[in-house]
């Protein structure tokens, strides 16, 4: 048995749970799959034996997959955001989301194929729309709603002008 965090993000899914799991541990560093409980009886969305909840890291956050069934659903009231160091890595993290089923959304927000809503963010983004120049920050942020997929060059170039 593992050593709960004292403090654990709690994900329902309808079954994907080990899937999803194993997915973010193959595609963010830091990521990993911790323990595998299994259901010691029927519940009513599965039955004896299936995966009931699985602990996992993303990125350093203890997560907890729930396998609760179809009942509750994600929502973009809540979503992992990821900074990104350079236009490479925003890249990456936002194909390996969109290829596996994921759906673009708009301003870095994306959602993977089960539900979940992720902001692939640039660190240059956050310095740009915080920037202390008012018009500069207003410039990047205008940039950044038209677009879906960050794009680091285009917001330095709003961002200066």
């Amino acid at each position: 048995m593992t050593k709960q965090a004292k403090n654990t993000v709690c994900l329902w899914y309808d079954g994907g749970a080990e899937e999803t799991a194993r997915f973010y541990a193959q595609t963010f560093p830091n990521s990993s799959i911790d323990a595998v409980h299994r259901a010691p009886g029927n519940y009513p969305a599965g039955k004896q034996g299936d995966v009931l909840t699985i602990e996992f890291t993303v990125m350093g956050i203890p997560c907890l997959g729930l396998n609760g069934g179809p009942n509750i659903t994600h929502n973009e009231a809540f979503s992992f955001q990821i900074a990104t160091d350079d236009q490479a890595e925003t890249d990456r993290y936002w194909n390996a989301i969109i290829d596996n089923g994921g759906q673009e959304s708009v301003c870095g927000w994306c959602k993977d194929k089960w539900g979940l809503s992720w902001q692939i963010t640039p660190r240059v983004l956050i310095e740009a729309i915080t920037d202390p120049n008012p018009n500069a920050a207003k410039r990047a942020f205008e940039a950044m709603m038209k677009m879906t997929k960050i794009d680091i060059a285009t917001i330095e170039v709003a961002r200066h002008g």
